[in-house]
């Protein structure tokens, strides 16, 4: 079982790995260290040459050498300390309008892991430097190569700090954060779906004698090994339904899944294929990837904030999401092994994705006009390239949503018609494609 599952887990160590924000900077910090140690070896060597010496490297006494490095390594850890808390500060501030998506891109951002690791890499190696300077009465050793290195790392450090300034102006702008969340929606939907359909799941009577799979655990399903389980299972000649998916909480003492027929550890295997945390992830949770957009919106609509332009800008990224996913397919949650249903769990289905994308905007707008005919125009968009008969009518039960609050919240007149322009020429769409809708702008 470790065989099978063994590769799984150094996959989603190094997704681990990658997004941590400490990784970047301690690796550079331990290169700045092994590089100090090469320096100052090669300054003791004396193969540095003297036209180098003389006319390139720093040529100072002990005691300005260790001036010089006391003053770089101060200066660069407390323009980091500054920097970072400030940094730190107002992106607190635009999370409280934006999100806590914000943080969470400021970390795993390269761009200021770098930053911050050139700062302490720095700071580490002038004090790995200043503690070999010795002044004539101690034995009079400059390493004068090192030191000029040092000197050449502190005006690094000054490009890296106006960059990352004018870099965080760029990341809390709305429509920065707006697009950065939009690239992981479809970086997710190209990841999670696929060009060719996938294996119907078989019906709810195929697991009738099914037998439960109790966890002991708690929390939110962060990574699932599904291919290492069903090639268990398939080893075991069993069939296995999770009842939860990525995104999903686990409740402890609540049944994980049903097999069929039952096999002993399979509960450890389970849990191997399995990984839990405190938080949701979007690396393999679809509808979490559209929410963190949606709630961009939401806050965005919120009385406090009341910007709709921001929430129509999110709805328009939905819209381009839903257009190109048009030609490819959701996934059943099955896999096959020798043409058998070995696994099966719960996916993302039209449905769903639809209503994670629309439900909560459409709640938090309803008394706006323009964010919800910005929604029926997306949708009529999305229904010019759909072709799908039941995407269509998932499509179709929205915008009947949105136009029965606009009935319900709308009282001035004039919005309420060019909702229920947009709307009548959303069903043109549906019926008769673009030159019916086209017909029904020109009727209105």
């Amino acid at each position: 079982m470790n065989r099978i599952f063994r590769e799984s887990s150094a996959s989603q160590l190094f997704n681990d790995l990658n997004d941590t924000f400490w990784l970047v900077p301690a690796l550079m910090v331990v290169g700045d260290v092994v590089m100090a140690l090469g320096m100052l070896q090669l300054d003791r060597s004396e193969l540095v040459p003297r036209w180098l010496l003389e006319d390139w490297l720093y040529d100072g006494s002990g005691t300005g050498a260790r001036t010089l490095l006391g003053t770089v390594a101060s200066s660069t850890i407390g323009v980091a300390g500054t920097v970072f808390s400030i940094a730190i500060a107002v992106l607190s501030l635009a999370a409280g309008q934006m999100g806590p998506r914000l943080l969470r891109n400021f970390t795993r951002d390269r761009g200021n892991q770098f930053t911050l690791g050139a700062f302490l890499a720095t700071f580490s190696y002038a004090l790995i430097v200043l503690r070999s300077v010795r002044t004539q009465d101690e034995g009079a050793f400059v390493p004068h190569l090192a030191l000029s290195v040092s000197i050449l790392m502190a005006f690094v450090c000054v490009a890296m700090l106006v960059h990352f300034v004018g870099h965080m102006a760029g990341r809390i702008n709305v429509d920065t954060v707006i697009e950065l969340v939009s690239d992981e929606v479809q970086s997710a939907m190209r990841r999670l779906t696929a060009e060719e359909p996938r294996p119907d799941p078989p019906p709810y009577l195929f697991w009738a004698d099914a037998t439960a799979v109790i966890d002991p655990r708690r929390g939110y399903l962060q990574h699932l090994d599904d291919n290492g389980l069903a090639d268990w299972a398939a080893k075991h000649k069993t069939a296995i339904r999770l009842l939860v998916r990525p995104g999903d909480f686990v409740f402890p003492g609540v049944a994980i899944a049903v097999m069929m027929p039952p096999v002993a550890d399979a509960d450890d295997a389970i849990r191997t294929a399995t990984v839990l945390g405190a938080q949701r992830v979007s690396s393999a949770d679809l509808e979490f990837a559209v929410r963190q957009l949606v709630d961009v919106a939401v806050r965005a609509l919120s009385p406090g904030i009341n910007d709709p332009h921001t929430a129509m800008s999110v709805v328009d990224r939905l819209g381009a999401a839903l257009c190109e996913i048009v030609p490819r397919h959701l996934p059943t949650g099955v896999l096959l092994r020798d043409e058998r249903v070995v696994l099966a769990m719960p996916s993302v289905n039209c449905q769903g994705l639809l209503d994670a994308m629309f439900h909560m905007i459409r709640q938090n707008a309803s008394g706006g006009a323009a964010v919800l005919i910005r929604m029926l125009d997306v949708l009529t968009a999305a229904a010019r390239v759909e072709r799908d008969y039941h995407r269509m009518r998932h499509l179709g039960r929205h915008a009947d949503l949105i136009a029965g609050d606009a009935d319900h919240n709308i009282s001035t007149p004039s919005d309420l018609a060019d909702i229920r322009a947009r709307h009548t020429a959303f069903l043109t769409m549906r019926e008769h494609g673009p030159l019916g809708q086209f017909r029904a702008v020109q009727i209105v």
